[in-house]
């Protein structure tokens, strides 16, 4: 909201600054809400789902802040879409409660959510959880996906534009498409290693075969720069968009596998920052590949590689995925 009171550019970048600071909080808490609420094997599942939201929303973004813009103007859309986050957090003080203390939550509901083996509640300093294998193994993970997403973000309009001619008021379904597709991802990924784990494979397994089927099938987005008919090319960035949300549903499920729930929020804060700096990393790497070779080449190469190194990265840093022995 405050992006609307700005009047220069460095008011601009403070109010930008708060608001990604701002922002930054709300995947910790969704993920310790997930880890506090449902048992190991229904996580990956229950984090697809409220991962998928950010899909959502950016499909309803563009509508929303021009119907708020042609009433009350720019200021206005910043300010009434800024607002929509203190709806939130009211809701979120009146509703949210942790399971033993939810009111309607009935004996045998609590010990389902508690199967999994409880370690004692304790405070949890960031100084004790940076050195940890495991924390590298989640932070790795963010730092080397999170750029690619942050890709298909940004570069995605001016992708179509130039290489496909679609001007602003056509680029709208394909982009709609891309988020619909990365919406089913995000919930097949939560869905395939929960189904797993059901069926008797080890946690570890089954979120490093959800991760590998994601980071195999995301391949084919290396051509994408080359093919020539744009629903194509809709359909492999489609397709990478949605693995991309699978793995990362499973990628956001780890922390609360390897570390108790009291510590999953500062672990998730920690890959979230490894994943801002990858992005700040890619923003400059794409401008200036794109400015010395007009071609989109090596972005869709990086974005087609990066989940192989990062599932190798966190098989080698966790390999299995064991409890993180916290000082």
């Amino acid at each position: 909201m405050g992006t609307a009171l700005g009047n220069s550019f460095a008011s601009f970048a403070v109010f930008r600054f708060a608001l990604g600071f701002g922002e930054a909080a709300v995947f910790p808490a969704s993920s310790k809400a997930v880890a506090e609420w449902f048992p190991k094997k229904e996580r990956a599942l229950a984090t697809g789902i409220f991962n998928s939201g950010t899909n959502v929303g950016a499909m309803l973004a563009p509508v929303v802040v021009a119907w708020i813009s042609g009433r009350w103007g720019w200021r206005g859309a910043f300010i009434g879409i800024g607002a929509l986050g203190f709806v939130w957090l009211v809701l979120w003080l009146i509703i949210y409660r942790k399971p033993e203390e939810h009111p309607s939550l009935s004996r045998a509901e609590l010990d389902y959510i508690r199967s999994d083996p409880q370690g004692a509640a304790e405070k949890i300093k960031w100084a004790s959880l940076v050195p940890l294998r495991q924390t590298w193994a989640f932070a790795v993970g963010k730092f080397l996906i999170d750029p690619v997403w942050w890709f298909y973000l940004f570069w995605m309009p001016g992708f179509f534009q130039t290489r496909h001619g679609l001007s602003l008021t056509r680029i709208g379904p394909p982009l709609i498409a891309i988020y619909v597709l990365a919406d089913v991802g995000s919930v097949a990924g939560g869905w395939i290693s929960s189904f797993l784990i059901k069926r008797g494979r080890t946690i570890n397994a089954a979120r490093k075969i959800a991760m590998l089927i994601c980071a195999v099938a995301v391949t084919p987005v290396v051509f994408a720069y080359r093919v020539e008919n744009t629903w194509s090319a809709v359909l492999l960035i489609g397709l990478a968009a949605a693995c991309h949300q699978g793995f990362s549903t499973n990628l956001f499920t780890v922390p609360s596998d390897m570390f108790p729930a009291e510590a999953v929020g500062s672990v998730t804060g920690i890959g979230g920052m490894a994943g801002a700096i990858g992005g700040l990393l890619i923003a400059w790497v794409v401008g200036h590949v794109l400015q010395w070779t007009g071609s989109y080449m090596i972005p869709f190469v990086i974005a087609g590689s990066a989940y192989l190194v990062a599932l190798a990265m966190i098989q080698l840093l966790a390999p299995g995925l064991g409890p993180a022995k916290i000082n």
